[in-house]
């Protein structure tokens, strides 16, 4: 299975174009799709963004929700309302709408960080301070991961 992954640091030219970082368009090319789903991210400044398959795994969750539910409606306005697919030019490059570049605070810059099964393009200083933000929250919870590990085989082996 094909994932998103690494950083890819992109300069957006004077047309407003970004070119796509070659590794995430063959993940995106693997669904025989040629746009990129992209929305404003729920919880940072940044374009959560991948194909055909996100936009898929976001509709099965919907699909689990009471479909006449305040929880749905929200949900699906927070990421359908606000979506866009944006068509990947012959030159791997797409054009960012204002609504999302003004959301991530994007300007003549991108980094783009596969996450997986998604990517999420960011401003470069924001990103610098998330990934920084990152790193410390996840050493906090390896050290608490151990301590868990830890107790679930002390149980397992009494």
């Amino acid at each position: 299975m094909e994932k998103f992954l690494s950083t890819y640091h992109n300069k957006i030219d004077a047309k407003g174009r970004v070119s796509v970082p070659a590794q995430f368009r063959s993940v995106i090319s693997c669904d025989s799709f040629d746009k990129l789903f992209c929305y404003p991210s729920l919880d940072a400044k940044a374009i959560d963004s991948g194909g055909e398959k996100l936009a898929n795994q976001i509709s099965d969750l919907l699909d689990k929700l009471d479909p006449y539910s305040d929880e749905r409606d929200h949900l699906s306005t927070a990421l359908f309302g606000l979506s866009e697919m944006i068509k990947i030019d012959t030159d791997g490059r797409v054009i960012l709408s204002s609504s999302l570049r003004e959301h991530a605070n994007i300007d003549s810059e991108v980094v783009f960080v596969g996450l997986g099964e998604k990517f999420q393009i960011w401003e470069p200083n924001n990103f610098k301070a998330h990934l920084l933000e990152a790193r410390e929250r996840v050493k906090k919870q390896r050290n608490l991961l151990r301590v868990n590990n830890k107790k679930i085989i002390e149980g397992v082996l009494k």
